[in-house]
C-alpha cells in the first residue's frame, strides 16, 4: 500500500521505517490491512468508520483489521483524539521494508500473500488515479505517463537498474503534510523490476 505505504525491500537507513519479520509479514498478508496502513500514513489519524468508508467495507471489518495491525505493531490508538464511543488510530511507521530473500524462504506462503496484497493496493491506487485524470489541470495531465519496457538483463544489471531508479527518486522531496499547496501536488511513483516468469528455477529448488 502502498501512499507508497508499502515499499518492499526499501533502502537501508530509512527514518521512521519498520523491517518486516515473520509476525509482521503474516499481519500484512491481507489487502485490507495494507490499504489501512497506507491510508493512515497518507492522511494521518482516523477512525475505523472513516477508513471503512474510504475502502467501501463495513466498520466492523475495518475495526477487526485495525486491531490485528495494532497487535503486530503497525498502528496504535491515538489517545489524544476521540472519545469513549469512537477510537482513533494512527500509523506507527511511515515505510515498510521487506528484506525479502531470507524471509521469503522461511515464510514463502506469507511472503507471496503479502506481495499480492501490496500489488492489489497498487492496482486500486492506479485505478483511482485514472478515474480522476480528466479532471486534473492540463499541466498535470500532460505529465501523466503509463508505459513499460521489456529488457534482457542479468541479475547484476537488474540490480543496477533498480538502484539507479531509486537514486533518481531519492533526489526529489518526499511527500508529507508540509508541502506548499500553491505549486506542488502529491505525486505517486510506482515502478517494478519483475522477471517475466520464464527463468529456469535455481538448481537447489
Amino acid at each position: 500500500m502502498a501512499d507508497a505505504a508499502e515499499r518492499p525491500d526499501g533502502p537501508d537507513g530509512e527514518e521512521n521505517s519498520v523491517v518486516l519479520d515473520a509476525k509482521g509479514l503474516r499481519a500484512l498478508a491481507h489487502p485490507v490491512r495494507v490499504q489501512l496502513v497506507g491510508l493512515l500514513r497518507k492522511h494521518g489519524p482516523s477512525t475505523a468508520t472513516r477508513l471503512a468508508e474510504r475502502l467501501d467495507v463495513n466498520s466492523g471489518t475495518a475495526s477487526y483489521h485495525l486491531r490485528r495491525l495494532a497487535a503486530a505493531g503497525f498502528v496504535a490508538e491515538d489517545t489524544g483524539r476521540g472519545n469513549a464511543r469512537e477510537r482513533w488510530w494512527r500509523s506507527v511507521h511511515q515505510l515498510t521494508r521487506f528484506n525479502h530473500e531470507d524471509l521469503a524462504e522461511r515464510e514463502p506462503e506469507a511472503a507471496l500473500a503479502y506481495l499480492r496484497s501490496v500489488h492489489s493496493a497498487y492496482v486500486l491506487r492506479t485505478q483511482q488515479g485514472l478515474n480522476g485524470l480528466q479532471t486534473l489541470p492540463r499541466p498535470w495531465r500532460e505529465v501523466f505517463d503509463m508505459s513499460d519496457a521489456t529488457l534482457r538483463l542479468t541479475p547484476a544489471q537488474a540490480q543496477e537498474l533498480r538502484s539507479e531508479i531509486r537514486a533518481v527518486i531519492d533526489r526529489y522531496p518526499r511527500a508529507s503534510g508540509t508541502e506548499d499547496p500553491r505549486e506542488t501536488e502529491r505525486v505517486w511513483v510506482n515502478f517494478q523490476v519483475l522477471p517475466e516468469g520464464d527463468i529456469p528455477p535455481r538448481e537447489e529448488d
